[in-house]
């Protein structure tokens, strides 16, 4: 199953400059693969380094969990509107391996490891060219906006 960039913005409530998933290309039972092309243009570059320019790694870790969200949805058949919201409840083992520079195209690939109660745990990674850019197991939860 592939989603475009007008199917993500149906089930995500992040805009730009925030939404960090640009296409799902593929969602298997428990599995999301999607990616995010980086370009010089992004709104965190010219503060992240202006003489480096260097993906926050707390980004790539967002962004992971952006395509998580939207397996989550996909799983549960749920199409989020105003009055619900997937939030972070945790983050463990979070690394980063590779420096992400303009021009990488991040490959996100996440895996539901357990659901109960409305938590969802994952673990996800986040690769270039094949190469490990971060990991993190993570927690959150889909729930009514307060």
């Amino acid at each position: 199953m592939v989603m475009d960039i007008n199917e993500i913005l149906r089930y995500l409530p992040h805009r730009y400059p925030f939404l960090l998933v640009d296409r799902v290309l593929e969602i298997q039972e428990n599995r999301i693969l999607a990616i995010k092309n980086v370009t010089v243009n992004e709104p965190f570059f010219p503060g992240h380094f202006p003489h480096k320019p260097i993906m926050p790694g707390v980004l790539i870790i967002e962004a992971i969990a952006q395509a998580a969200a939207l397996l989550s949805c996909k799983l549960a058949d749920v199409i989020p509107d105003e009055e619900t919201v997937f939030l972070f409840a945790g983050i463990d083992r979070a690394r980063f391996k590779r420096q992400v520079i303009p021009g990488d195209q991040l490959l996100f690939d996440a895996s539901l490891i357990q659901h109960k109660r409305g938590i969802y745990k994952y673990k996800g990674i986040a690769t270039v060219d094949g190469e490990l850019a971060a990991e993190a197991e993570f927690m959150c939860v889909f729930r009514a906006k307060p």
